[in-house]
């Protein structure tokens, strides 16, 4: 029995197409464990970029002397107390600056301190977002 060349083309792709079949759902599944990876990495650095924000932002509140009576600076000030992590608390502050000698040492301390936890969270960040990107 003769074949037709249609028959024979159509037995080839069904042939050379099984070996084939099992490596595509690997690359698929590896290409979705990437895309989330990259997500997930993504997601991580954007929240610690946002949270460096904050802290800038409250130690700026302090530079520029903003009135505490503010909604905005009292929501800035509290987020910041929020995710200092309790290293860079102004309560109890990594560096105090000596109010007596010096009539700007709270403004010192906040941007000191503050400032030390926003560098924190970006370099903590760039470091996870490095680790679990693909």
């Amino acid at each position: 029995m003769a074949e037709s060349k249609d028959e024979r083309d159509e037995k080839v792709t069904r042939d050379a197409g099984t070996p084939g079949a099992s490596a595509a759902p690997s690359r698929s599944r590896s290409l979705a464990v990437a895309r989330v990876r990259d997500i997930v990495a993504r997601g991580i650095w954007i929240v610690c970029m946002v949270l460096a924000l904050v802290l800038a932002i409250a130690a700026f509140t302090y530079a520029l002397e903003a009135n505490s009576d503010n909604g905005l600076v009292k929501l800035a000030r509290h987020l910041a107390d929020v995710f200092d992590l309790g290293f860079f608390d102004l309560d109890n502050p990594v560096k105090a600056f000596d109010d007596a000698n010096d009539p700007n040492g709270a403004v010192k301390t906040a941007l000191f301190n503050y400032g030390l936890g926003a560098v924190v969270y970006l370099v903590l960040g760039r470091i996870l977002e490095r680790i679990i990107r693909p």
